[in-house]
């Protein structure tokens, strides 16, 4: 079987979606399928094959100004049509409700191929990256001007913010993603909360669930006893906004009025950095907290086991691979009531819940979690036996089956979008432009750095 996958993010860009990408697609390979993979061009670290069967397709790109992490993929229909004519997929998979995926389902529309779309990403969660005063870049205005020890507070700029707060960007996110997931055949949703979320987002759609699965051979975990005296607290992930780890801080603070040899590791890198440095700096507790950067994954699995306890105030977690990969290792857990996260942090089991943004109650549910020995050691052994259910090998049968089942939906009719219309006669985006346009745009997003 051929199957033919759609991201707006991946390789060597490290995150949630692109880690599944990978984990599924050299999974499946060993079992005889194929598969090409249309993703952004990011330079340097590109490559355009992942070993026999998976070949690595790369589109022009440039980024969101207010948010350089974010690329976007410029039109290439032409392109598009040569990979479809030339590797003739079975079932079309996309990954991401971006340019590149909103191409992807235009094209199937237009050929007829079964289509399956995985609710990876909460975009209409992430809509403070497309807000006005962060196309405006007045947040870095702000930090600017606080350089200066001048009067001006994140107050301030939630003041601007609120002149482009009404919910609209969220509704039209919402919207667009609706329309994508529901032009695809099945829609698959990595936990069944998230399931739930999407009925009630309005998603028409067969909804079937399959985890992202985790290789428990290697992320493996023992039961583990509780360091009483000096507890490591641990958060991993990509260090943006969105996370909420400035909550995580707040909390952390807290957590040292009662235990302060605790100390907290934050493993990961992103825009949010300096101002979590500047955040500790401020709290006074900068000297107890350990800013590792970016790890690959490949040595996640080494560093997981040295720690107590995991911790995070996300709250658009679809299901949230370093949870699972730090439950997996042994770890209790500290997070909040949002999405997928109780799915994996079961409140009074193997850690604790608390409201979202709600960082007085992270603390003392952390508190609590690192006073209790024995009870730390039952939520080790109920983490490891959680994290159980979401083994590699069963996801991948699961997915396979998913495969052959929407691969089967054959004379799926061919329809002629005005998109499509728009498509067929745009030519691919040039490379001199791209080029030329690129670096002035790059040489713009730095000049302050």
């Amino acid at each position: 079987m051929k199957v033919l996958y759609f991201t707006d993010t991946f390789l060597p860009k490290i995150d949630g979606v692109a880690i599944s990408i990978r984990n599924f697609s050299e999974q499946l390979v060993l079992r005889g399928h194929e598969f090409m993979i249309c993703a952004p061009k990011y330079g340097e670290g590109d490559f355009d094959r992942m070993g026999e069967g998976i070949k690595v397709e790369r589109f022009r790109s440039g980024y969101l100004p207010s948010y350089p992490d974010i690329k976007v993929v410029f039109p290439s229909p032409q392109k598009i049509k040569r990979i479809i004519k030339e590797f003739k997929p079975d079932v079309v998979h996309i990954h991401t409700p971006g340019l590149l995926g909103q191409y992807g389902v235009n094209a199937t529309e237009k050929y007829g191929i079964p289509t399956i779309g995985t609710y990876h990403t909460l975009m209409s969660e992430q809509d403070m990256y497309v807000s006005f005063y962060r196309l405006l870049k007045l947040d870095k205005l702000f930090s600017r001007v606080n350089k200066f020890e001048k009067k001006l507070t994140p107050k301030d700029l939630l003041k601007v913010e609120k002149m482009d707060n009404f919910n609209f960007r969220k509704k039209i996110i919402l919207k667009i993603c609706n329309n994508l997931y529901d032009r695809c055949d099945l829609v698959i949703s990595p936990s069944h909360l998230l399931k739930k979320q999407l009925l009630e987002f309005g998603i028409k759609k067969p909804i079937t669930v399959v985890s992202n699965g985790m290789d428990l051979q290697r992320f493996k975990g023992e039961v583990k006893t509780l360091n009483t005296d000096s507890p490591k607290l641990l958060h991993v992930g990509r260090i943006s906004y969105e996370k909420n780890c400035d909550v995580v801080i707040k909390a952390f603070s807290k957590v040292l009025e009662k235990i302060p040899k605790a100390t907290l590791t934050i493993i990961g890198d992103g825009p949010a950095i300096p101002s979590l440095r500047k955040q500790a700096e401020s709290l006074k507790i900068l000297d107890k907290i350990e800013f590792k950067g970016f790890l690959p994954n490949t040595e996640l699995h080494n560093h997981y086991p040295n720690y107590d306890a995991f911790i995070t105030a996300s709250t658009m977690e679809t299901q949230g691979l370093v949870i699972l990969e730090a439950i997996a290792c042994g770890l209790p857990a500290i997070g909040v009531n949002a999405y997928a996260i109780p799915e994996l942090i079961h409140d009074g089991k193997n850690g604790y819940i608390a409201s979202s943004f709600d960082y007085e109650t992270m603390a003392e549910k952390t508190i609590q979690l690192l006073s209790e020995p024995d009870r730390y050691k039952e939520f080790s052994k109920a983490s490891i036996e959680i994290a159980s259910h979401h083994e590699m090998e069963k996801c991948v049968d699961l997915m396979e089956e998913v495969y052959k089942s929407v691969a089967s939906l054959t004379g799926k009719t061919k329809k002629t979008t005005f998109m499509n219309l728009m498509l067929s006669v745009m030519p691919d985006f040039p490379d001199f432009l791209s080029l030329t346009e690129l670096s002035k745009l790059a040489d713009w997003q730095n000049r302050d750095k």
